[in-house]
């Protein structure tokens, strides 16, 4: 089974900064609401490109293993159709259910590394996230802001506002970023891990088989 990922989409990690609050010290203040772009900031920043290679390398490492386990049933797929003909039956049966078993790990394993790059993506942005959250809230009580919404996303918190209300190269130059220097480029999850397609482990041969 080949299972082709979407492009990053940090919803979930970023739903925590969907909505921030400024100081109770600010609660008599007017209501002042801005707004910023998570995925355009995170895209600025220098943890966005070594969060991609990062991620690279980890699709590469999975990669090598599926197809270790991928090399290892093709070598005994071919060897049961050379000897099938000439094995007696319960040996026949054993290799056809070790092959079964085979084609049956390199799925789960499939699967499994599907999730592994969701969950490596998340420990990975972790950080970077923390100091963006971090800096709105600095951002945020030094202009009066008492609130700051999320304008990414399918269904964004953010549907109208003014120029004016958009903090993020507010929070760019925060952390010392020029915007706009960096690519706009999100950061994107490397394809899973994919081998051919695994053929049925119950080959037919010139003899019958017992069913």
């Amino acid at each position: 089974m080949t299972t082709t990922m979407n492009k990053i989409r940090v919803a979930l990690a970023i739903a925590a900064l969907t909505l921030t609050t400024a100081t109770a010290s600010m609660a008599q203040a007017p209501l002042k609401i801005g707004y910023t772009s998570v995925e355009y900031v995170l895209s600025q920043m220098p943890e966005s490109k070594q969060i991609e290679s990062q991620l690279k390398d980890y699709s590469t490492q999975l990669k090598n293993q599926l197809d270790t386990k991928y090399a290892e049933y093709q070598t005994k797929g071919e060897a049961f159709q050379k000897g099938a003909a000439t094995m007696p039956d319960p040996v026949r049966a054993d290799k056809q259910k070790e092959l079964q078993n085979l084609q049956q790990s390199i799925q789960e394993f499939q699967q499994s590394a599907e999730t592994s790059l969701q969950q490596k993506q998340q420990a990975l942005l972790k950080p970077a996230l923390d100091k963006l959250q971090q800096t709105i809230d600095a951002v945020a009580n030094e202009n009066g802001f008492t609130y700051v919404l999320n304008s990414d996303g399918a269904s964004p918190v953010l549907l109208h506002g003014p120029k004016e209300g958009d903090i993020s190269d507010l929070v760019l130059k925060k952390m010392g970023i020029t915007p706009g220097a960096a690519s706009a480029a999100k950061v994107t999850t490397p394809a899973a891990p994919a081998a051919s397609a695994v053929p049925a482990a119950t080959t037919k041969t010139k003899t019958k088989t017992k069913k």
